[in-house]
């Protein structure tokens, strides 16, 4: 599991991938209610900051079920992997 913290960007769904053409939104992570609870600052795809992004998103963490609808965040394939790689150390 990867700890969220401020500052950290992670990728932001609209609804559960539906094939491998769509794509995330980008967004920071703004505040941490939990490992698996955040509050973002979203982006759209030219990078305009969206007003009054949802609070309280989903943080769906390796291994969790994707949820069937609904936002919420994934960490970026990157992450997860250097993530394994502090790991194996």
């Amino acid at each position: 599991m990867i700890k969220p913290t401020v500052g950290r960007v992670v990728w932001f769904w609209t609804k559960k991938p539906v094939d491998e053409h769509q794509q995330p939104q980008a967004a920071i992570v703004a505040h941490v209610w939990g490992d698996r609870c955040v509050n973002l600052a979203i982006f759209d795809p030219n990078g305009n900051a969206i007003p009054h992004p949802p609070t309280s998103v989903r943080l769906v963490q390796e291994g969790d079920e994707l949820p069937a609808e609904g936002q919420y965040a994934t960490w970026m394939p990157y992450q997860i992997g250097q993530s394994k790689a502090q790991q194996a150390k």
